[in-house]
């Protein structure tokens, strides 16, 4: 029955599903901008650029994020070196990525890490029939490791509690609106994130009128004061990296595990307090469509090590319970 039923779009679903991603088709005409720098990477694998980096995608209407129809994936980033824009391309077993701006280095550097290289599928052992066949039908999943802890962390904290639609609106409102032009010929209204000390100095009312409350404000202010620490969590181990990003009152396991499965591409981090994953996981694996937390993890204790990815691909299988009630609806607090 794998594969016959389409994931609900929730955030669960985006989260963990892909990006789509055009075949390669006609080149688009490019405005024009200095060379940017060049990167080949041969992967040692299968590799699907919408699999691998479609996790770092906030909405369809993401300013730090786009595919186009020529089959490119673009970013949009704030590096420890600056501002910097990356397209990646794949084509006949290569990847080619182009990168501008201050960042454009560090970004080609990170290339290979950013599409899976530090990831190992041969360590997952299937001992589901669900999920064996997803991986053999998508056998490109790689686990993306951006390396950049805030640039997962504070849409993070924004998707805490809320909609889907909630919170990709307010990244998209509070990136385009004090976020920086991305570098390069990036395509129109593409945008880098704030950095910590612009996000530290947006005021309150527009937060607000983003639709963010409170809590997640100050938890994403208290955040950015001590942005410096919470990056060196990349070079740390993603236990290690959670545990001090759990510091920050606000910050608890689930926005800490959304975090490290981007930053770090972390194959255990499997996300606790969530309002779907634990019925799907249940569902797919158990039966169980009103399986809670521990029966969540009990059921993925025989992935100890590899708990992420054995979530990753219960949601590419599109094995979910059907709907029996109707969609969380928005508080649209910016309107009061």
């Amino acid at each position: 029955m794998a594969g016959r039923f389409a994931p609900r779009p929730t955030r669960t679903t985006v989260r963990g599903g892909e990006t789509v991603v055009p075949a390669q088709g006609v080149p688009l005409p490019r405005q024009a901008a200095a060379p940017g720098k060049v990167r080949v990477y041969v992967p040692d694998g299968p590799l699907e650029l919408g699999l691998v980096l479609g996790p770092l995608r906030r909405g369809p209407g993401d300013p730090t994020f786009r595919t186009m129809p020529d089959g490119s994936v673009w970013r949009a980033c704030r590096t420890p070196a600056g501002p910097g824009t990356l397209r990646v391309t794949a084509r006949g077993g290569e990847v080619r990525g182009e990168a501008w701006g201050p960042g454009a280095e560090w970004l080609l550097e990170q290339l290979p890490r950013m599409l899976g290289a530090d990831d190992d599928p041969s360590a997952f052992v299937p001992r589901h029939r669900l999920l064996a066949l997803t991986r053999h039908r998508r056998p490109g999943l790689r686990l993306t490791r951006t390396g950049l802890v805030l640039e997962s962390l504070i849409p993070s904290i924004l998707e805490q509690k809320v909609t889907t639609l909630e919170a990709y609106q307010a990244w998209r409102l509070l990136v385009r609106k004090y976020g920086e032009p991305a570098p390069g010929p990036a395509p129109g209204r593409m945008c880098v994130m704030p950095s910590a000390r612009t996000w530290a100095l947006i005021p309150s009312w527009e937060w607000h009128l983003a639709g963010v409350d409170n809590k997640r404000a100050s938890t994403i202010l208290r955040a950015v004061r001590v942005a410096a620490r919470l990056e060196e969590t990349a070079g740390m181990e993603p236990a290690a990296a959670q545990e001090r990003l759990e510091v920050v009152p606000g910050i608890g396991p689930w926005t800490s595990a959304e975090t490290v499965q981007r930053s770090h591409g972390a194959p255990d981090a499997v996300t606790v307090g969530d309002l779907h994953l634990p019925g799907i996981v249940g569902f797919a694996l158990g039966g169980d469509r009103h399986a809670d937390d521990s029966v969540m993890l009990r059921l993925l204790e025989p992935y100890a090590g590899q708990r992420h990815r054995a979530a990753r691909l219960v949601l590419l299988s599109g094995r979910v319970p059907g709907r029996r009630a109707p969609r969380m609806a928005p508080r649209g607090i910016e309107r009061l």
